[in-house]
């Protein structure tokens, strides 16, 4: 494909507004619709990054002939129905994370993906920042290898905001949104399946109705263990601290910087084209289109965290 590639992207709110900032860096891309839930709110935004179909309907952008890809940052809970819809519409679909929530429901889009052939990835932006892929070139240099990692997920989110502050139309989960990260990059940077997952949580909350705090612990086939906390309940600095314990080093991963396991800044900035994960997921999405190939973060790629996820949910459950 030597054409522009026109995008349409469904969800106007903090994370769709970075997609559209990464992509204003990227040649041969154009975003031509935007489908938002409230008209006049996603006009504005359409009318900041001059998006010239503004829509509520994603069925309304997936009728467009011109639009080539989409782009799904909306609720959890539609992320396996509209990736569906995309697919059989013929379009090419980026759907942020999570796949699903319901792991039968990540299957099917696994299944009619390899049906149609076309480019189908997920948000697992933590494969792309530059920390994380400083880390993974080490290891596939035969430089590194992990014997455990250390993560903690804290945020402070006791009413249903988002990241802009703005209140939010459905209700995040720790289990299969921020902990899919963490089961997902464990697996990836291991180059091991994961063969044991065991979970506890906290109390349901009242009003919100999940649990705000999490405990998972992982153990890859290598051998390789991860232990990975949770909380909406943290108040203080927000975000993913991932820290690497390996048989020649420790890396303290915070988001896109990297530094040793005593401070000492590492500097990434050679990693990629960009320091910005979120612009190079998308460059991985649309160099997939363009070369007709399997993106990294491919749906079959990434399927299994879910299925780890699932298995997590079962046990809570019980």
């Amino acid at each position: 494909m030597s054409k522009t590639i026109k995008v349409a992207l469904a969800g106007a709110g903090a994370f769709g507004i970075k997609h559209l900032d990464g992509i204003k860096n990227i040649d041969g891309v154009e975003v031509v619709s935007l489908i938002g839930r409230e008209f006049a709110k996603t006009k504005e935004v359409a009318d900041k990054y001059s998006i010239g179909h503004v829509t509520t309907d994603l069925n309304e952008s997936l009728a467009l002939k011109e639009v080539d890809a989409v782009i799904l940052c909306t609720p959890t809970q539609m992320h396996a129905s509209q990736t569906l819809a995309c697919l059989k519409a013929g379009k090419h679909v980026q759907v942020e994370i999570p796949l699903c929530d319901v792991y039968k429901e990540g299957q099917e889009v696994l299944r009619v993906q390899k049906e149609t052939g076309l480019v189908a990835m997920v948000g697992h932006t933590r494969r792309f920042n530059p920390s994380h892929q400083w880390v993974n070139h080490k290891i596939k240099a035969g430089e590194f290898n992990i014997q455990q990692m250390d993560v903690q997920t804290f945020f402070f989110r006791r009413t249903n905001m988002n990241a802009l502050g703005q209140a939010r139309s459905w209700t995040d989960h720790l289990l299969w949104h921020h902990a899919a990260h963490t089961v997902d990059l464990f697996a990836y940077q291991c180059g091991s399946p994961i063969v044991k997952a065991n979970t506890v949580q906290g109390p349901i909350h009242p009003a919100l109705g999940i649990a705000m705090d999490m405990s998972i612990q992982l153990q890859a086939a290598n051998g390789a263990i991860c232990t990975l906390s949770l909380s909406f309940n943290n108040d203080g600095p927000l975000g993913t601290y991932f820290r690497y314990i390996g048989d020649t080093g420790t890396y303290l991963a915070r988001y896109d910087d990297l530094f040793t396991g005593k401070e000492e800044k590492i500097d990434v900035s050679q990693v990629a084209v960009s320091m910005n994960g979120i612009e190079l997921q998308d460059r991985e999405f649309f160099s997939a289109i363009r070369e007709g190939r399997e993106p990294n973060s491919a749906i079959a790629q990434v399927l299994p965290c879910y299925k780890v996820l699932h298995d997590l949910e079962q046990q809570l459950n019980s």
